[in-house]
């Protein structure tokens, strides 16, 4: 089984308040990707207490804003997703980087019965941003699954800036990720 997941593709990251040149950059291929793509798609999303924000520790390093629940800039950017998409359900809200409630899906696939064997060989991520979400979560799905192998298509990722974005993808490589789409 392959999955793919697609980090963080949400209004605030790509036009919006923390959106960046090179995140508007990668929509269009990110959204061939998921079209293209066969396997289980899953989705993340950044996803904050407008009350609590300021208050975490993300909220005090990073005092800006972003990903409150239920505004525009929380949703995932309409040219990527749309709810008639057959992966509606495979959608995760995350407060932090990594989405652990991700792995358990993953691992036992969209639909378990006791005849099924669920074999995860190939964990593909895409998404923003490359030096902090998409690594987290490759970090996380890496130790939650030691044999698959870990792709990271970096012609669909973007990073906070171009020099954050590289030196994310040369940690992933250094820790036996695949980094396929952009030379390192």
């Amino acid at each position: 089984m392959k999955a793919l997941v697609v980090v963080d593709m949400q209004n605030d990251f790509i036009t919006g308040c923390l959106g960046t040149p090179e995140a508007e950059a990668i929509v269009p291929r990110v959204k061939e990707k998921i079209d293209n793509f066969d396997g289980l798609v899953v989705f993340t999303k950044d996803w904050h207490d407008e009350d609590k924000y300021s208050s975490s520790q993300e909220g005090r390093r990073l005092p800006v804003p972003h990903c409150i629940k239920n505004s525009n800039g929380a949703r995932i950017d309409p040219r990527v997703y749309n709810e008639d998409n057959e992966y509606s359900s495979m959608i995760f809200n995350k407060t932090t980087f990594g989405c652990l409630e991700m792995i358990e899906p993953i691992r036992c696939g969209p639909v378990l019965t006791t005849m099924e064997v669920w074999s995860v060989e190939e964990i593909e991520l895409i998404g923003v941003c490359t030096d902090i979400c998409v690594i987290s979560n490759a970090f996380l799905l890496k130790a939650n699954f030691p044999e698959a192998r870990i792709v990271i298509d970096a012609s669909c990722c973007a990073g906070v800036t171009p020099e954050s974005h590289k030196t994310a993808l040369a940690a992933m490589k250094a820790c036996q990720m695949d980094i396929i789409g952009e030379e390192i």
